[in-house]
């Protein structure tokens, strides 16, 4: 199984466009060793020419230009031949219109309440009809796995995680199982596993099963604390209440990746405030002595 890792930052990507926190103040003036991001996305592939794309952030056009492997092979075409979607967040769905060119409609997999978002908050797919329009293809939530046409040799599970829909969603301040989903990639023929998990805010026991099956975890990496937007002066929201559970503390994701699986540890949609994009930082070490990996632009997995 083949991973590319599009993006790896979370909203607004690193540095951020408005922000001067301490670490993008840093990282525009050159002065901290770390690596600039774009907001996050993935795709996978069995044969390394036909890929899934897992989200479609506003940076997709950079991303698809900085991956070989998507390109153009005849006239007008693409190496991406289908979308999963995890949520209908705007850092992950917003990139679908830069897509609108397509000369076939976007195959794209989801769950009930995010095509209802993407047909009414944030009418993405009524957009995309007027120009290459959308198959819209229903996620299972029930456990049962499912295939993709042209994804050869990957077999998928989906659940869904404690979550809250986007904003603008009509049931904002109603969740509904599928407004957040972690997934299970499995290459049928040699039973290798991805769990990928880009919002997480609990732990529950469908997810320490997914990670204790698999080969590779690719996981929320949000936040290090649960009071650094505050601690940054930017806001005063937890991240635990913004749905991402911090890497540091009682119950966090260093403590829960030490005992969840014995495979690769990976931490993906990481915040510009976040201390670990600082290479040199004491909370990076923390992260190398607990054998967590930080993703960034470009990474390849090979499972």
């Amino acid at each position: 199984m083949h991973i590319r890792v599009l993006g790896s930052g979370a909203g607004g990507g690193f540095p951020q466009w408005n922000c001067n926190c301490h670490n993008c103040k840093r990282i525009r003036a050159g002065t901290m060793r770390g690596q600039r991001r774009t907001q996050s996305s993935i795709a996978v592939s069995s044969d390394g020419e036909n890929w899934l794309l897992f989200n479609a952030s506003p940076d997709i056009r950079s991303q698809l230009e900085a991956f070989p492997a998507s390109h153009p092979r005849s006239l007008r075409d693409s190496g991406i031949k289908a979308i999963l979607l995890i949520d209908s967040q705007i850092d992950h769905t917003t990139g679908l219109l830069m897509l609108r060119e397509s000369t076939a409609p976007l195959e794209i997999y989801c769950s009930e309440p995010v095509r209802r978002d993407l047909t009414t908050g944030f009418p993405l797919f009524n957009m995309l009809e007027h120009y290459c329009k959308v198959n819209h293809h229903p996620l299972p939530l029930d456990g049962s796995s499912f295939t993709i046409p042209r994804i050869d040799d990957l077999r998928f599970t989906a659940h869904a995680l404690i979550s809250k829909a986007p904003p603008y969603s009509p049931h904002r301040h109603d969740p509904h199982p599928g407004d957040n989903i972690g997934v299970v990639v499995e290459q049928i023929s040699s039973g290798k596993k991805l769990y990928y998990a880009p919002g997480l805010g609990a732990v529950e026991p469908q997810v320490s099963a997914a990670m204790a099956a698999a080969d590779c975890v690719l996981v929320d990496g949000t936040f290090w604390r649960n009071d650094e937007m505050g601690q940054a002066g930017i806001a005063d929201k937890l991240a635990l209440d913004l749905g991402h559970l911090p890497q540091s503390g009682e119950g966090g994701m260093i403590e829960v990746l030490a005992s969840a699986t014995s495979g690769r540890k990976i931490l993906i949609h990481i915040n510009n405030t976040n201390p670990i994009l600082d290479e040199d930082a004491p909370e990076r070490k923390a992260l190398d002595d607990a054998g967590i990996e930080v993703s960034f632009d470009g990474m390849e997995i090979t499972l």
